[in-house]
């Protein structure tokens, strides 16, 4: 592996999806592709503030190895720069229980199994502010430098009026082999949501932690900030992450039989990822302020539902030729890791096949005016399910259930301590 860069960063994911890793000279990449990287194993179960968690992984080292994903530039610094990202294995070469890469790729290799391929597609909303001032406020329009006053739902105007910062984004993407296609304008100040092309499920969600750290460059080298927070301010949005995702065989999409209402091994993996929608509610608002998204209304979802063309639901199956069938699930917030989220659904769907569930029927109307099951509307409660759950333990290693409720029953203890503001203004860049 050539660098032709003077430095470059090597990066895995923790478990609340921050880049953890080193800076090194560009002339140690060869070094780094053969023989890795060592690392204290604690290094992926800090919390969110950078502090070693109570509970997790004995401090000894570990080896930071590459994945196949390759190297990347990062086009949001000012000096040519290159970011390997990597994952976690034990000193003895084994995947490490806490790395939430490896998590991922235990799920995908059940689907493999069988035969399939699984693939995903996500969409993100990010808002951009000024977070300049003791709270965050929304971005004055770069073409005018007013503040913008309403909504601007699927606004090309405003898609315009911030043309430069997503013309610098695209080619960054381009640059970075991330397959961004399309971006529409919020209903939330400065809002937008961003759609990534339909990939393989690892390198989607590769692709979507590289993309997160993009756009907060990108943010900062406009003179703005990216904020993925759940819900960043009370009378706006919230920002969603939606993950569609399906699987295929040599003959094709499984989830199509040549129906509207789609195959029957598709319902058996809607059936399983409403089953595991409580006990991976964490993974899904890791966060206190996340809860404050999931509201009546607010096309953000409250129960573990699911329906045709029906956005009130946790599950949602989109209409549309079905060649395409596909499961869309609209329960995660935009301040997730991309890794365990995508861990959960996969799991989730998966589980549904192995077991042979069947979903209850699906709603018709708004699945906030019917009684449905519910998952945890609060963090403490969240973190109980999780922390218990026997389908969780099913599809994430023990340590890493044991590691992440101990990572965030202490952010619970920390946060507790912090006032609104001091919340808010702590997680804009650790989200």
């Amino acid at each position: 592996m050539e660098i032709e860069t003077a430095s470059l960063r090597v990066a895995c994911a923790d478990l609340n999806g921050q880049m953890r890793g080193k800076r090194l000279p560009g002339s140690a990449a060869p070094r780094i592709e053969f023989t890795g990287l060592r690392m204290p194993l604690s290094t992926l179960s800090l919390d969110v503030l950078g502090h070693a968690a109570l509970a997790g992984p004995a401090d000894g080292d570990g080896q930071m190895r590459v994945t196949d994903r390759g190297p990347v530039p990062m086009p949001w610094l000012v000096q040519p720069s290159t970011l390997i990202p990597m994952w976690m294995f034990t000193d003895e070469g084994r995947p490490s229980p806490t790395c939430p890469r490896h998590a991922l790729s235990k799920v995908i290799s059940r689907w493999n199994r069988r035969g399939w391929k699984v693939k995903a597609a996500p969409s993100i909303e990010v808002m951009l502010v000024d977070d300049t001032g003791a709270m965050p406020a929304p971005a004055n329009a770069p073409d005018s430098g007013r503040p913008l006053r309403a909504s601007q739902a699927g606004s090309v105007a405003q898609l315009d009026a911030f043309a430069a910062f997503f013309d610098d984004l695209y080619f960054g993407a381009e640059a970075m082999g991330i397959e961004l296609d399309e971006t529409v304008s919020g209903a939330g100040l400065a809002q937008f949501r961003l759609s990534l092309a339909a990939v393989p499920a690892m390198r989607a969600a590769d692709d979507l932690w590289l993309l997160k750290a993009l756009i907060r460059g990108t943010a900062r080298a406009h003179d703005m900030a990216a904020c993925f927070l759940a819900k960043p301010f009370e009378e706006q949005p919230g920002n969603g992450l939606h993950i569609s995702y399906w699987a295929e065989s040599p003959q094709g999409n499984i989830f199509d039989n040549g129906l509207q209402a789609g195959s029957s091994v598709m319902r058996q993996a809607v059936a399983g990822g409403l089953s595991c929608l409580p006990g991976a509610t964490l993974l899904f608002a890791p966060h206190e302020g996340s809860y404050a998204r999931f509201a009546p209304d607010s096309l953000a979802p409250t129960s573990a539902s699911w329906g045709y063309e029906n956005r009130s639901c946790a599950l949602r199956i989109p209409a549309g030729d079905p060649a395409e069938r596909r499961i869309e699930h609209r329960a995660a917030g935009a301040d997730t890791n991309p890794y365990l989220v995508m861990g959960a659904i996969l799991g989730g769907g998966i589980a549904g096949i192995e077991d042979g569930l069947a979903p209850p029927e699906p709603v018709i109307g708004s699945a906030y005016d019917q009684r449905v099951l519910q998952f945890p509307m609060d963090w403490d409660g969240a973190i109980e399910r999780f922390s218990g759950s026997p389908r969780m333990a099913r599809i994430f290693p023990a340590e890493l259930i044991e590691t992440m409720s101990a990572v965030k029953r202490q952010e619970q203890h920390q946060m507790a301590k912090f006032t609104a503001a001091e919340t808010v203004m702590a997680l804009m860049d650790a989200v």
